[in-house]
C-alpha cells in the first residue's frame, strides 16, 4: 500500500471510536486520530487501539481538525493520505480501491461516492439536503460530481500537499473541492457504501446538520 496514513477527524467520538478503530486496524499505526478538543475520552481510547494521537486544546471544528491530520501525516513521510469519518458510517475496504486508482497514475485524488455505492439507513430529508448541497457545489466548483460531502477521500501526497483548508466547519468538504478545481488535480470518484446509524445520525448526520452544512456553504460563497 506504500506509506498510506489515513487521518480520522474526531470530536466526542468515545462511543464508537474503538470500533471504527477496529476497522481500520490494517492501517495501524499510520492511522491519525485528530482529536478535536473531546471533552470524553475518545482520545485514550484511540490511543488503546494503536492509533496516533494528535490533540487540539480547543474545539475548532471538523475542516481544522482534517487540515491537521493532514499536515501531520505528510510530516510523516505519507505518499498517500485518506481522511475517514470517526463515526463508523464509512466502509474501509473501498480504500484499497481509491489507493489502486492512485498508485496507477489515474487520478491524483480519489473521492468516495455514496450516490455510485450504497446507502443505508439515510433518510428522504437527508437525502434531498444533499442533492440541494451536490447541486450547489456543482456550480460553485464546476465540477460534474456526483456526491460531494462524503469524507471518504483519498490523495496523492502532492495534491495533499496542495490542500490547505481555511474553513474549519463542516463547508470544508466543499473547500477541498473548489481547490481540487483550482488547482486542476485529477480526480475519480469510487463507489462506496454509507451506513447511516442511529448514533451517526444523533451526532452528525441529522437533518439540522446538514441544514447547517448548506447554510455554511452559502455564507462561504458569499463571503470569498
Amino acid at each position: 500500500m506504500g506509506n498510506l496514513w489515513v487521518v480520522v477527524p474526531a470530536y466526542r467520538e468515545s462511543a464508537v471510536i474503538a470500533q471504527t478503530l477496529r476497522g481500520l486496524a490494517r492501517f495501524l499505526p499510520r492511522v491519525v486520530v485528530v482529536d478535536d478538543g473531546s471533552a470524553d475520552e475518545t482520545a485514550s481510547l484511540a490511543r488503546d487501539a494503536g492509533a496516533v494521537i494528535v490533540q487540539h486544546a480547543v474545539n475548532l471544528g471538523a475542516g481544522a481538525a482534517t487540515q491537521t491530520g493532514i499536515e501531520y501525516a505528510l510530516s510523516q513521510g505519507a505518499d498517500y493520505v485518506c481522511t475517514f469519518d470517526a463515526d463508523g458510517q464509512h466502509d474501509s475496504s473501498t480504500i484499497d480501491v481509491m489507493l489502486e486508482a492512485l498508485t496507477s497514475g489515474k487520478a491524483e485524488v480519489a473521492l468516495g461516492s455514496r450516490f455510485l455505492g450504497a446507502t443505508e439507513g439515510m433518510t428522504a430529508a437527508r437525502r434531498l439536503v444533499l442533492r440541494v448541497a451536490i447541486a450547489f457545489t456543482r456550480w460553485q466548483t464546476g465540477l460534474p460530481l456526483s456526491d460531494t460531502h462524503n469524507g471518504l477521500r483519498a490523495f496523492t501526497r502532492r495534491a495533499a500537499e496542495l490542500i490547505d483548508l481555511r474553513h474549519a466547519g463542516m463547508a470544508h468538504g466543499s473547500e477541498i473541492l473548489a481547490q481540487i478545481a483550482r488547482q486542476r488535480l485529477s480526480y475519480v470518484e469510487v463507489p462506496t457504501t454509507v451506513r447511516y446509524s442511529a448514533y451517526s445520525m444523533r451526532k452528525g448526520q441529522s437533518l439540522s446538520n446538514s441544514v447547517k452544512i448548506v447554510f455554511e456553504l452559502f455564507y462561504a460563497a458569499w463571503s470569498r
